[in-house]
């Protein structure tokens, strides 16, 4: 089949979709990006920078005459309005879970006629949280773990991060929040509350800011908290583990399971 039927200029309106067409070898066909991205390096200097997350350069889009533009979420929604009324090609994501992450993977693979390459990593991913599952199935010993997303107010982590916490051999501290899209419906009102959990580990990722331990460690109510005594407390970057793609399920998992299994070790 021609590739000529598969869209040439494509601007990705989010890192995940960008970081994976450069796996895919596809990065030619990128013509902008957001200016959030940082995954891969590369891409910042080679590419046009033409959004934020929710807002964007739509004079600049159009300049670049895309045949595609993906988004990610409902919070792009008005930017995707806009450009589908001038005419222009729009797909937008909305995956929250480990296998609508994959899913989102083939669906790009597809899209730009790399279906069997995207399969293959698929598949290189499932293999991975197979091992690790197994892995981890026999531990008597899984510890509770706390990531917040969001300091004030204080929100819990989106459901790929419970899944991947609990595929690295830990336990979700929030497990009744872990299925909620919407940030507003995983924020924890009472800080109390999380202390009343005692989590083992607390690892936070706050979504474009440097997370700080200390801010932690000196709510009230918290000293007594497991991992506040011993000194369990660590960042992911945000890059790492927030943005539903390639980053997640590789980084930011193995970054999850040296976590637990570093707790694992003291105990």
């Amino acid at each position: 089949m021609s590739v000529d039927y598969y869209p040439q200029r494509i601007i990705c309106l989010t890192e995940e979709t960008t970081e994976m067409l450069y796996l895919l070898g596809e990065q030619d066909r990128i013509v902008g990006i957001s200016g959030f991205t940082v995954r891969p390096p590369q891409a910042r200097k080679e590419k046009h920078k033409v959004a934020a997350f929710t807002s964007a350069k739509i004079d600049k889009i159009l300049d670049l005459k895309p045949d595609l533009v993906l988004g990610f979420s409902d919070l792009q929604a008005d930017i995707a309005a806009e450009l589908i009324r001038h005419g222009i090609n729009v797909h937008i994501f909305n995956q929250r879970s480990v296998s609508e992450i994959l899913g989102m993977v083939l669906t790009l693979g597809a899209m730009v006629g790399c279906q069997e390459k995207a399969e293959q990593w698929v598949s290189g991913i499932e293999n991975k949280i197979r091992e690790m599952k197994n892995e981890v199935a026999t531990r008597k010993l899984k510890p509770t773990v706390y990531f917040e997303e969001w300091y004030d107010p204080i929100i819990t982590g989106i459901q790929w991060v419970s899944e991947l916490i609990v595929i690295a051999g830990g336990q979700e501290c929030f497990p009744e929040l872990a299925n909620e899209s919407l940030a507003k419906n995983r924020i924890i009102a009472n800080p109390l509350d999380v202390a009343k959990r005692n989590p083992d580990i607390i690892i936070g990722s706050w979504c474009g800011r440097k997370f700080r331990p200390q801010h932690a460690v000196e709510r009230a109510g918290w000293e007594d908290v497991a991992a506040v005594k011993h000194n369990q407390i660590f960042e992911i970057k945000s890059a790492n583990i927030l943005q539903p793609g390639p980053a997640a399920l590789t980084d930011g998992l193995d970054e999850i399971k040296r976590i637990i299994d570093n707790w694992l070790v003291a105990h």
